[in-house]
């Protein structure tokens, strides 16, 4: 059994990677009058964020571990595959059943509204779809804790490090759809809520469920949904504003910043 501290230090590692999204938010909330060049970037990158993390680390792992649960690295492939496209398919249901509707705090064109209502899905499923992802990585970052600091504290900062560009991304389409900052910013903080939420309840009713199999689907249907998030809504987006290159220029950051974070702490 673990001892109150042990808990407490695991949790509170959680919780720090966690709530690094408000760093993400309020850097995004913070400027006055965000333009189309810094919606853009930031757009393009949590694109990059949610590209290169889905293949470069989320994928590989889920083949890991459905290469151990079934056997054999082809079986697991195969398994892997099919997950990842099933992820793919259950967003793209969610995609053609979200309400188009919104309440804009103020009138506005046919196309201004139009506009609105995209960022405000965009802002919405970049959070949901966080939230998806941050919660096996509050479990595992958790489960580190419980078992060595040395390695969970590292494994935090690094989660804390890729969260802030997830907190600018869900809260700067969030800000220019509803015109709040307050509710930008909290959407972005509740997407990051998600990872102490899942070390709470991976601990309390997943621990003794999860295997292999189960953590490789996730991973994999987690993968899934971040690419088509970041193809269909978070690009697109970002192509609307009329800077390609700024679009661009954040996707390749994007990537760079993540690939850094992994980097770190190999």
């Amino acid at each position: 059994m673990y001892s109150l501290s042990t808990l407490t230090m695991a949790f509170g590692l959680t919780l720090f990677a966690g709530l690094s999204t408000s760093i993400g938010a309020g850097i995004a909330v913070s400027k006055r009058n965000p333009g189309p060049a810094f919606m853009a970037a930031a757009l393009g990158l949590s694109a990059g964020v949610m590209l290169y993390v889905s293949f470069m680390e989320i994928l590989p792992t889920g083949l890991d571990q459905l290469t151990e649960a079934y056997g054999g690295e082809k079986a697991g492939t195969w398994a892997l595959v099919l997950a990842f496209f099933a992820g793919i398919a259950v967003i793209a249901i969610i995609d053609r059943l979200v309400p188009e509707e919104i309440n804009p705090h103020e009138p506005a064109t046919t196309e201004e509204a139009a506009r609105r209502k995209r960022l405000m899905k965009t802002g919405v499923f970049t959070a949901c779809a966080l939230a998806f992802h941050n919660f096996p990585e509050g479990f595992a970052t958790f489960l580190a804790g419980l078992e060595d600091p040395r390695i969970a504290i590292p494994v935090a900062v690094a989660i804390a490090i890729h969260n802030i560009p997830e907190g600018i991304a869900v809260a700067v389409p969030l800000r220019e759809a509803t015109g709040s900052r307050a509710k930008a910013f909290w959407w972005a903080t509740i997407s990051g809520l998600a990872e102490p939420v899942g070390a709470v309840v991976g601990f309390l009713l997943l621990l003794p469920l999860m295997g292999p199999a189960t953590m490789g689907f996730s991973f994999a249907a987690i993968a899934g949904i971040m690419v088509f998030i970041s193809l269909d809504e978070l690009l697109p987006t970002a192509e609307e504003t009329g800077e390609h290159h700024h679009a661009i220029y954040g996707l390749i950051a994007g990537m760079a910043i993540m690939a850094l974070s992994l980097l770190m702490f190999l």
